[in-house]
Order: C-alpha cells, then sequence, then structure tokens
C-alpha cells in the first residue's frame, strides 16, 4: 500500500525533527533517530567553534538596532553582513512584515546596520521553511562578509558501521552532499578515526589534501580538521558538518557555516549546551511532548493516534487514511513508556480542539500493556474524556490489560485488530 499524505507528512517531520546523518558504506545516507532535537541559532554553533580555535567570519550578536550599529562599527570590516538569527532556512529570500525583503543583507556601509536591523528586530520573517505567520525575530549576527575562493565540504560524524567516528570529506562543497556523493562518488573521501588515538596528523593532512588545500592552506586546514575533531568530542556531538569550508583570497581556511548534532544522552554532562537551546520556534504542543520523551507531531485530521513505535505510528496513520479518516496527529510513545506518559500523551490529544476521537494502538514488545491500560483508566477518568476511545493491544500482558479496561466501567471501544479499529474510529466519528 503507498504511504498516505500523513504518513509522507510525518516521515518529513521525523527527519526535519530529529534525524542524524550517518555515510555508510559507498556513502549511502542512513538516519538514525534520537530522544529530541537541540536547536541551536547559528551565532550559538559559531561561538562553539570560535572556543575550540576553529576559524570563523568575526561576528557580534545585538537584540536592538542601536546594539547593531556598534557592532558593525566595531567590526572595522570592508564588508559586513547582517543575518536574522531564526531557526528556518530560506533566510535570503525570506519577507518581513515590516516591508523589508530578506533576512541577510551585505554592506560596505556600517552606518545602514542600524536602519537594517531596525526593520528585522521584532518583526516576523517568513521563508519557505516557516509556518505562514512567520518567526519573530528577537536577535541578529553582524558579521564580517568574507570573500570565497574556493568551497569545500567537511563533516565528523559517528558511524555505526565503523564503531566510531569518521571524516567525511569533498572538494564540491556548497551544495547537497548527498548529491555529490549520488553522482561521483570519487569525489567523496573517507576516514575512519580511531577513537583512542584521535585524528592522526597524516589523516588531517590527507584530508586537507583530498580537499584540494594547497602549499600552506594544505597545513592550515588540517589543523582546522583537528579542532574541528576536538569540538566534536568536547560537545558530544554526533555530527559536525562544515559547508562550505572554504577558503579566502587572503589565504584564510575559514569555516563558513556549520551544523552541529548532540548526543541528547550527554545532557547531564553538557549543561551549558543544552541551555542554550532556542525552543521559541518549536510547536508548543511538541515542546511539551519532548518533556515526556513523546515523539509528537501535529497533522490536520480529526482522529488522534496513540501508538508505541514510529513504523507502527505511521501505519496506524495510513490505515486511518485508507478507511476514510484524517489522523490528527503522530504520537509515538516509545519502548520505556510509564502510566505518567500515558495521561501526559491523553493531555496533548484531548487539548487539540480537532480531535473528535481517539485510537489506541499498541504492539506490546518492551511495553507492558497493564501499564499502558492503568494509564488509559486514569486519564479518562481524571480529564473526563468526552471523545470516542478505541484501544487495540496486543503483546506483553495483554490478557491482565484487557481486564482493567473492561472492569473500569467506561466506555472504551475495544477492536480486534488495526485494521478493525480504524474502521471503529471513523465509525464513531461518523455517528456524531
Amino acid at each position: 500500500m503507498a504511504a498516505s499524505m500523513a504518513s509522507q507528512t510525518v516521515a518529513r517531520g521525523l527527519r526535519g525533527a530529529s534525524a542524524k546523518h550517518l555515510f555508510l558504506d559507498k556513502f549511502k545516507c542512513a538516519r538514525v533517530s534520537s530522544r529530541r532535537w537541540l536547536n541551536l541559532q547559528e551565532y550559538q554553533s559559531k561561538k562553539l567553534m570560535q572556543e575550540s580555535g576553529v576559524t570563523v567570519q568575526r561576528f557580534y550578536v545585538a537584540d536592538n538596532a542601536p546594539n547593531a550599529l556598534q557592532a558593525a562599527k566595531r567590526l572595522n570590516a570592508k564588508e559586513i553582513v547582517l543575518k536574522a538569527q531564526i531557526l528556518a532556512g530560506g533566510r535570503g529570500k525570506g519577507v518581513f512584515e515590516s516591508g523589508l525583503k530578506g533576512g541577510v543583507h551585505l554592506t560596505k556601509d556600517p552606518s545602514v546596520v542600524g536602519e537594517l536591523a531596525n526593520k528585522m528586530l521584532g518583526y516576523s520573517l517568513t521563508t519557505k521553511q516557516t509556518p505562514k505567520e512567520g518567526v519573530k525575530v528577537k536577535t541578529v549576527m553582524v558579521a564580517e562578509a568574507l570573500d570565497i575562493t574556493r568551497e569545500t565540504y567537511f563533516a565528523i560524524l559517528m558511524d555505526r558501521a565503523c564503531n566510531g567516528p569518521v571524516m567525511v570529506g569533498s572538494p564540491q562543497g556548497g551544495m547537497d552532499i548527498e548529491e555529490v556523493a549520488d553522482k561521483t562518488p570519487e569525489l567523496i573521501f573517507k576516514e575512519v578515526i580511531d577513537i583512542f588515538e584521535g585524528v592522526r596528523d597524516d589523516q588531517a593532512l590527507r584530508m586537507a589534501a583530498n580537499l584540494g588545500f594547497k602549499g600552506p592552506l594544505e597545513r592550515q586546514a588540517a589543523n582546522q580538521i583537528k579542532r574541528l575533531y576536538d569540538l566534536f568530542l568536547k560537545v558530544d556531538a554526533t555530527q559536525v558538518e562544515v559547508n562550505p569550508f572554504g577558503e579566502t583570497p587572503e589565504g584564510q581556511v575559514v569555516c563558513f557555516d556549520a551544523k552541529i548534532n548532540f548526543d541528547d544522552n550527554a545532557e547531564f554532562r553538557q549543561k551549558a549546551v543544552f541551555a542554550m537551546d532556542d525552543m521559541s520556534e518549536s510547536d508548543p504542543t511538541e515542546t511539551e511532548a519532548a518533556k515526556w520523551d513523546l515523539k509528537y507531531i501535529g497533522l490536520d485530521g480529526n482522529i488522534a493516534c496513540f501508538v508505541n513505535g514510529a513504523g507502527l505510528a505511521m501505519a496506524t496513520c495510513d490505515i486511518i487514511d485508507l478507511h476514510g479518516g484524517k489522523p490528527a496527529n503522530f504520537l509515538d510513545l516509545g519502548g520505556g513508556v510509564k502510566e505518567k506518559q500515558v495521561y501526559e500523551a491523553f493531555k496533548l490529544l484531548t487539548a487539540d480542539p480537532k480531535v473528535e476521537a481517539i485510537l489506541v494502538n499498541i504492539f506490546g514488545g518492551i511495553v507492558n500493556c497493564a501499564i499502558i491500560a492503568n494509564g488509559i483508566t486514569k486519564a479518562c477518568r481524571e480529564l473526563e474524556l468526552k471523545v470516542p476511545l478505541v484501544v487495540r493491544l496486543e503483546g506483553t500482558n495483554v490478557q491482565e490489560a484487557k481486564r482493567i479496561l473492561s472492569e473500569s466501567g467506561l466506555p472504551i471501544v475495544a477492536a480486534n485488530d488495526l485494521e478493525d479499529a480504524a474502521k471503529k474510529a471513523v465509525a464513531a466519528i461518523a455517528k456524531k
């Protein structure tokens, strides 16, 4: 069965929100989802790099127009770039509600920076990747603009196939690296890093040469590569991707743009990094779900889905769609779910005014169905559930779970399998 629009939306949401890229043999790309995604603004990533001795453009951050103007003057640069700081891409072609076009502006006159910042700060910027209403800009980055004579690609990432970190590079930078790997795989270079030794001098120099750096730039690029690895370890990163990793006419190797992904399991020892997490642009429901280790993506339908496992959740969305219904969300409980999480999940689902029915689809492997059943009954009573509830349970301790539900006295509709559950959820709405 072809994937429905709902499951395609979910897949895009999961990739966009929590996917880590891992290059495997022959440079095919696989994705592994972590617990949640840490959102850092561009200037925050650059600051982390700067602190590890990585060469980036000189920059300042401002939250008002006078400070932006002062920053431009302090830079004393030939050319200045002013960038609105939002997480969404496509800033350069975005439009502000103030009427200003473009969230990235170049100028050789520092005196106009204040005027430009005044039309950015406090106004919403709309791009292809933002909601229709745009995202309000609270900070701008005022940076030195540098010319780039040549762009390359460089990344360090965790690769399960190699049981550790790997360097991946290409002399073809400034473009989609998956496209390069697909069309010209000979231009992708890979170096496996021994986690105990770190990046050796010969590895760094070989990678720099493969990226096309020559003469003194080769040694300079190798030093930057080693510092990027130091950063990778220091912040418990799963990926540090620099694109472009370029050179300037003045003979500098500079990391112009970077993406850093972090290991969420290291949050306990990376408190300073995780404290920078910018949740202001996240969907409030998704943010609340993340607090309870729940994965949630809102959709446009009216049947709420309450499922364990991403694959099963997408299959549930598809089968609802197949039987004429529309899923209202994707909600994945995960494997180690507790009663409290079940309760909080129901709070999230019932808070959505679009929801006219809830479909629970649990296949208990790691999950104990009795825990789910106790959570459901508690939530139904305390939240005074007013929409039809269809429950399909299978797996670990399922008989005890079914007993809990049947003896609860609650108007819960039991389903024999996923298809039966989808049909009953759609029918429940039709009766209303």
